[in-house]
């Protein structure tokens, strides 16, 4: 089991994980860290385990957001599929009426094009939050 070294608000530590989750532990560490750091400079020295317990909760703080964010995402996405299969469906049958003309497809294929870049933005923007907490 690989032993790393990691430093959080100054303090260094030993820590151990499994094989493999090296790069996740040095993340998680950098992130402690960095909120860690910033209490030591605003407050300055204080016990280890308070510096350690204001530090996971402004971490676990950030997470509830990004996690609130994140629902609020799948929603709109949701939201935004419903409608796709809506015009979908209104557009198949359309087919089949045979009443649809050719600017109305067009006008469709617009809007299809719109949602699919909406959606799109919408997930690289979830992802890069997802990978920022």
């Amino acid at each position: 089991m690989p032993e790393l070294r990691i430093t959080v608000g100054g303090r260094e530590y030993e820590v151990a994980c499994q094989e493999g989750e090296e790069h996740f532990l040095r993340a998680a560490s950098e992130m402690l860290n960095t909120e860690a750091s910033a209490l030591v400079n605003q407050i300055g020295r204080m016990p280890e385990s308070r510096m350690l317990l204001m530090a996971g909760l402004l971490l676990a703080d950030k997470t509830a957001g990004v996690e609130d964010r994140y629902r609020a995402m799948e929603t709109k996405v949701g939201a935004q599929e419903a409608e796709l299969e809506q015009l979908r469906l209104a557009a198949s049958g359309a087919d089949a009426a045979g009443a649809q003309s050719s600017e109305t497809y067009a006008a469709l294929a617009e809007r299809y094009a719109e949602l699919a870049a909406r959606a799109e933005a919408l997930a690289a923007e979830l992802e890069e939050k997802a990978s920022a907490a």
